[in-house]
């Protein structure tokens, strides 16, 4: 007869561990964080007022350049021939208004003795100011010849930093058509996109905190200056333009800068809690609190989501 052993199992309990931490006070205000690129307040996009190719581009990107510096030139050879052609009517316009003029005064002399009739008269009166008439014509004509052969060389109009260059030597480019930026020299200011749905709580910004990726230990004031009316048509955000009240030597054109905006209606908030600390089943989003060794499930509201955290707005302390 054999022994019977019983054995005894042992279940052991899985306790989940939890991670708590202590939630704090936030000195800082309600607001919401903006990705921006230091601009120039005042940039022209240049362009020739009249069509050709391109022969020399005296600038390249970054370029300083004073005002009427040229900046690139179009072949004029065309241009050239066109004032070619008017400075000899002009000539030949010249040359029948002297005949008109010496034919006039000659047969107002015959008039003043009677010889000829005043219907006469009025015949040559009437072919000087035809003559006049043709040669003030020419004269306009040369004059815009002459002008559409100096816009054959685009001048800076202001000093300035070239920002961008859209055309190269070679290139046949028309009227209006943009190729060199150029941004004036003096205020900067930095360029955010906003959402619609943001757009009309900006205009309650009290403050404005503004750092630079490049530059971590430099912090610059700004204010609004320019809320773009239409939103743009492929991001459909609107375009914000915030002006710096300091202006340092160390902030270049095309910088990247966060722009921190923090309303006037702000309410108190806690420090930022771990994006998964947040737990939602429904609609409303809640956290687990922990008191006297016991959990309980606890509504928020939530204000902001930044880099893997939660700004909470009201429901914990």
């Amino acid at each position: 007869m054999k022994d019977h052993v019983s054995q005894v199992v042992t279940i052991e309990e899985d306790i989940p561990r939890v991670r708590t931490m202590v939630v704090r006070g936030n000195d800082e205000t309600q607001g919401y964080s903006y990705s921006g690129e230091v601009r120039g307040r005042y940039e022209s996009q240049l362009a020739f007022q009249v069509g050709g190719k391109i022969i020399k581009r005296h600038v390249e990107l970054g370029s300083l350049v004073k005002q009427g510096q040229i900046l690139m030139e179009i072949d004029p050879q065309d241009i050239q021939q066109i004032v070619n052609s008017h400075s000899a009517q002009v000539a030949s316009a010249k040359s029948q208004l002297q005949l008109a003029e010496s034919n006039l005064k000659r047969y107002r002399q015959l008039y003043e003795q009677d010889v000829i009739s005043r219907a006469q008269l009025d015949r040559y009166q009437s072919a000087h100011e035809v003559a006049l008439a043709a040669y003030q014509q020419a004269t306009a004509q040369y004059t815009h010849g002459f002008n559409q052969l100096r816009y054959s060389l685009l001048r800076a109009d202001q000093s300035g930093v070239i920002t961008a260059v859209s055309a190269e030597v070679g290139q046949v480019v028309g009227p209006g058509q943009v190729v060199i930026t150029l941004v004036k020299e003096g205020e900067q200011e930095i360029e955010i996109s906003v959402t619609e749905n943001r757009i009309q709580d900006i205009r309650k910004a009290c403050k404005i905190k503004i750092t630079f990726w490049a530059l971590p230990g430099i912090e610059v004031d700004g204010k609004i200056r320019e809320i773009a009316p239409m939103s743009d048509a492929v991001t459909r955000t609107y375009k914000v333009r915030i002006c710096l009240f300091k202006h340092l030597p160390e902030i270049k054109l095309g910088m990247t800068a966060s722009v921190a905006i923090i309303y006037a209606d702000n309410q108190p908030t806690v420090a930022p809690i771990p994006l998964s600390a947040v737990y939602q089943t429904k609609e409303t989003p809640c956290v687990w609190i922990l008191q006297n060794g016991a959990v309980q499930l606890r509504e928020i509201k939530v204000a902001r989501f930044d880099d893997g955290q939660v700004q909470i707005l009201s429901g914990i302390q």
